[in-house]
């Protein structure tokens, strides 16, 4: 049996990896986290300073990304990002989302076509644009895409978390996040036979600094573990599936949320 050390088994050293959705709160996480693990990182996002300060903040730490401004939604943009890798992806973190507050009675039907476009016509565009540089990365590894779910694709917000009805999580999220979840297990059965595997990861309340404290005290009372997570702890469910390491597994969601979606 092989064994694998511990310095060995998070290891992307000579891996190609790129985030969308790099400059976000979870974005800039997962980024940082393949970055510092030796891959060479993509941080893909459409506003071309936040990319800048990003990756300025990476190497004030002695990391290095790749900023690469490009908006998912545009076929030719897409193609103009597969066009600059240099020939083969390793890890493809699928995570550009609409973050905005929401209910029923305030959604409109343009806010689920738009964040369905992100989630789910986006990630199909990106298969289509990457997928040669995935099965060609499999020659010499075990290539890993991850779509970036959430715990709001499983169940439905409490409304007695927020002060404002209107101001929890927006149905249109939710159901689009759940149709990601499908779509990975579509993905992965298609992908699985060219050595790509295909897994989701669902994350619970990984709040950004300068968040409300008595709403982040009344998320994580919702959790068995009773608090939100942090990025350290997302760091490493990211590192688990982009390993070659956990070469077994595809068509899985991986849900890291405290236990929210338990109850």
């Amino acid at each position: 049996m092989d064994v694998v050390t511990p310095a060995e088994l998070f290891d992307l050293t000579g891996r190609v990896a790129v985030v969308t959705g790099a400059t976000g709160r979870l974005g800039r996480v997962m980024t940082r986290t393949l970055a510092a693990a030796g891959a060479q990182t993509w941080a893909v996002a459409r506003n071309p300073d936040r990319l800048a300060a990003l990756a300025g903040e990476l190497a004030a730490d002695g990391l290095t990304c790749h900023p690469h401004p490009c908006d998912v939604t545009s076929d030719a943009e897409v193609a103009a990002l597969a066009g600059a890798l240099p020939g083969r992806l390793d890890v493809l973190v699928h995570n550009a989302h609409v973050g905005r507050a929401g209910s029923l009675r305030t959604a409109a039907p343009a806010d689920y076509a738009e964040a369905a476009e992100l989630a789910l016509t986006a990630f199909h565009r990106l298969l289509g644009a990457v997928r040669e540089h995935l099965v060609r990365a499999a020659a010499d590894g075990s290539p890993s895409v991850i779509t970036i779910g959430s715990m709001y694709g499983v169940v439905s917000p409490r409304p007695s978390v927020y002060d404002d009805p209107d101001a929890g999580n927006p149905p249109y999220y939710g159901a689009v996040k759940a149709g990601l979840i499908q779509l990975t297990r579509y993905a992965a059965v298609e992908l699985g036979a060219s050595g790509v595997r295909v897994n989701c990861l669902t994350p619970g309340a990984f709040p950004g600094e300068g968040g409300d404290p008595e709403l982040l005290r009344r998320l994580g009372a919702h959790t068995p573990l009773g608090r939100v997570g942090t990025p350290a702890e997302l760091s490493t469910a990211v590192l688990f599936l982009a390993s070659p390491h956990s070469s077994y597994l595809t068509g899985a969601n991986i849900v890291v949320d405290g236990g929210r979606t338990v109850w």
